[in-house]
C-alpha cells in the first residue's frame, strides 16, 4: 500500500526498532525523509516561546548536514582557502565542550590520507545570552596541511571526495561521544547532559564518495559503532540508516543482524512503499548481480586487489546460506580437481577480518587468476545465480 512520507516516517517510528536499515535508490526520497523524520520526532511548537533545540531529540547526517560546510577559495588571493563553518551547536559542542579535534583528524586520516591534516582554528564572538554580552568560543572555519616528504604546504583545497569525509568524520566522532556518554545509564552521573534526550539517530549515505575497501571498513566501523550503544528493554537512542549503495547496505544487514530491514520505492503518483527485505531469499534485491559486476570488471581490467576476496566470500557465504549448506566452503566441492583446499585457504587469508585491512602482501598474477577460478565455479555450478538473472 502507497504512502506519504508523513506516512512512512510514523511507519518507522511505530516499529520501535533499536535499527532499521532502509535501501533506495538516488533520487527516491531518503534525504527528504530524514527531514519528515526529524518533524515527526521533534514536531516544532509555535506556542513554545523557548523550544529545546531538535538535535537534544534527533540526530541526523544527510545532505543538509553539508551545507553547513562552504568553500571560502578566496579567489582574489588564491591562497588564504579554507571551509567556512556556518554557525551550529554541534559542531562547537563537539569541539568546544568535549574537545574531540584530534579524534575528528584521526577518524578523517582513516579514511583518506595521512598527509592531510585539518585544523580548527578557534575564534571568540560576542553574543548576548539571557540578557547580557557574553564572550563565547566557536570555530568558524577549517583549514588543511598536505605534507608530502619534507615539505609542507598549508591552506590546500581538498577534494570533493576528502570534504565528505572530513564532514561524516565529524559527525561521526560526535556520534561516538554521545554513545560513549550514554553508556551511563543514570543521566545524574553522565559529565554532559546535552544528549540525555536524544532518542533517534538518522544516517543518510554517508559511503558516496568511498571507494569499495574502505566502504566495506566504515560499514564494519558503523555497525560496531551502533552495536555498542546501550539500549535495554527498550531504552535507548534509535537508528535508521538509508543508502542507495548495495555493498554498504548489505555490510550492514551482515554485521547487524537484528535489524529491520526494508526498500523504499516511489511509484508514479508521487507516493511510496516501505517493503520489507528479510532472509537470504532476496531475489528482488540485486546484490548478488552487483557483487559478480565488481568482481567481473575487476578480473577483465586486470585489476583484482586483497579486498574482492572479501566480495567473493560474501558471494559463496549468501549462496551457500541461501541453498541450504552449512558452510560456504561445501562449495568448493565443484571446484577443478585437487584445488578446493588450496582456494578455501587462499580465500580466508584475503578475507579474514583480522587481516582484510591491514598490511597483507597484494595477491600475485596466480593469485588474481585464482579469483576467476573461484567466481566461475560459483556461477557454472549453482543455477541459483542463473535463476536469479533469469527472474530478475
Amino acid at each position: 500500500m502507497s504512502k506519504t512520507l508523513e506516512e512512512i516516517a510514523q511507519q518507522l517510528r511505530a516499529a520501535d526498532k533499536k535499527v532499521q536499515l532502509i535501501y533506495a535508490f538516488n533520487g527516491t526520497g531518503k534525504t527528504r525523509l530524514s527531514r519528515v523524520m526529524k518533524n515527526e520526532i521533534a514536531p516544532k511548537n509555535p506556542e513554545d516561546d523557548e523550544p529545546a533545540p531538535a538535535r537534544r531529540k534527533f540526530l541526523y547526517y544527510s545532505a543538509f548536514t553539508e551545507d553547513l560546510f562552504v568553500w571560502d577559495n578566496d579567489t582574489e588571493g588564491d591562497e588564504d582557502r579554507k571551509i567556512r563553518i556556518q554557525p551550529n551547536a554541534f559542531v562547537d559542542w563537539v569541539l568546544r565542550d568535549r574537545g574531540q579535534e584530534l579524534n575528528i583528524i584521526n577518524n578523517f586520516q582513516h579514511y583518506t590520507s595521512r598527509s592531510i591534516t585539518p585544523s580548527f582554528p578557534p575564534e571568540t564572538v560576542v553574543r548576548e545570552i539571557e540578557g547580557r554580552r557574553t564572550n563565547v568560543l566557536t570555530f568558524p572555519e577549517i583549514r588543511f596541511a598536505y605534507t608530502g616528504g619534507d615539505n609542507i604546504e598549508n591552506n590546500v583545497k581538498i577534494s570533493k571526495g576528502e570534504e565528505n569525509n572530513l564532514i561524516w568524520s565529524v559527525f561521526y566522532t560526535l556520534l561516538q561521544e554521545v554513545i560513549a556518554l550514554r553508556k551511563e545509564p543514570d543521566p545524574s552521573q553522565r559529565d554532559d547532559n546535552e544528549y540525555d534526550d536524544l532518542e533517534y539517530v538518522f544516517i543518510d549515505d554517508p559511503v558516496s564518495s568511498l571507494d569499495e575497501n574502505h566502504l566495506i571498513e566504515l560499514a564494519i566501523d558503523l555497525a560496531g559503532l551502533i552495536s555498542s550503544s546501550r539500549f535495554e528493554n527498550g531504552d535507548g537512542v534509535r537508528y535508521i540508516v538509508t543508502t542507495h549503495n548495495p555493498l554498504f547496505f548489505n555490510v550492514l544487514c551482515k554485521e547487524l543482524t537484528g535489524a529491520a530491514r526494508y526498500l523504499l520505492k516511489r511509484n508514479v503518483t508521487g507516493q511510496f512503499l516501505l517493503e520489507p527485505k528479510n532472509g537470504a531469499a532476496n531475489k528482488s534485491f540485486s546484490y548478488h548481480h552487483h557483487l559478480i559486476s565488481i568482481l567481473r570488471d575487476a578480473i577483465d581490467q586486470d585489476g583484482v586487489q586483497k579486498y574482492h576476496f572479501n566480495l567473493l566470500r560474501n558471494l559463496y557465504e549468501k549462496t551457500a546460506n541461501f541453498l541450504g549448506y552449512e558452510h560456504w566452503t561445501k562449495l568448493l566441492s565443484t571446484a577443478p580437481e585437487g584445488r578446493a583446499d588450496y582456494l578455501k585457504k587462499l580465500t580466508n587469508h584475503y578475507s579474514h577480518r583480522e587481516l582484510a585491512f591491514e598490511e597483507v602482501a597484494d595477491p600475485t598474477e596466480k593469485q588474481k587468476e585464482d579469483v576467476e577460478v573461484l567466481l566461475d565455479n560459483l556461477i557454472n555450478n549453482y543455477g541459483y545465480w542463473k535463476q536469479g538473472e533469469q527472474n530478475g
